[in-house]
């Protein structure tokens, strides 16, 4: 039941990725075939360098097609719907943070049955809710949502360490399950809604020659 919970939430956020690529497509006015790549990409980017760190290959999608052809299938819907959101980009924003956090929480659940220890399952929690979300914005030629101000990173790993830590105290799998998600959502909700952002690096005055004795 446990295995198969994981797996179903895996799908919805491979799909929500999907949807966000198709959409980066649809601004740039892509072709299909466009629309199939950057939806393609962004939907199992982060799962691929999350196996491939951890070892585990043939990766996901290489030992399921399943998922690739999910891929396919919506972003081909997406070609056909994309203009229906009024902000497309606003859409995209909030579908690329519900898949940010249910990704940070499975990748990091994910990196914990391949035996990985507390640390690196948070950092494959965070690489596997993040990097599909950068080759998207690369290719499609958008600027990485990592360098924005608003929090991004912060909330995967805000997300993926309360998952892990719950369950290091031993609390039950949905409990930490649904606190990292929540954690995850609700601090890059912040972010988009408020510009919250972590403090930035402010560049001060060197030091003279006379000041350095």
């Amino acid at each position: 039941m446990f295995q198969t919970v994981t797996i179903l939430l895996d799908w919805f956020g491979l799909c929500i990725f999907t949807v966000t690529g198709a959409l980066v497509a649809s601004r740039k006015e892509m072709d299909i075939a466009g629309f199939v790549l950057l939806g393609a990409v962004t939907g199992v980017g982060g799962g691929t360098i999350r196996d491939l760190v951890l070892g585990r290959t043939p990766v996901f999608w290489v030992e399921e097609p399943a998922y690739v052809l999910a891929c396919l299938g919506v972003a081909v819907f997406t070609f056909f719907f994309a203009h229906i959101p009024q902000s497309r980009y606003r859409f995209l924003l909030w579908l690329d943070a519900v898949g940010l956090s249910l990704f940070a929480v499975t990748g990091a659940e994910r990196a914990l049955q391949a035996g990985a220890g507390p640390v690196i399952a948070i950092a494959m929690g965070v690489a596997t809710a993040t990097f599909g979300g950068i080759l998207r914005d690369l290719l499609g030629g958008e600027s990485p949502v990592i360098l924005r101000r608003e929090i991004y990173i912060t909330a995967a790993l805000l997300g993926a360490a309360t998952f892990v830590a719950l369950g290091a105290l031993g609390a039950p799998r949905e409990l930490a399950l649904g606190a990292g998600f929540a954690a995850a959502f609700l601090s890059r909700a912040a972010g988009l809604v408020w510009g919250l952002s972590l403090p930035r690096y402010r560049a001060r005055p060197g030091r003279t020659p006379e000041g350095r004795g």
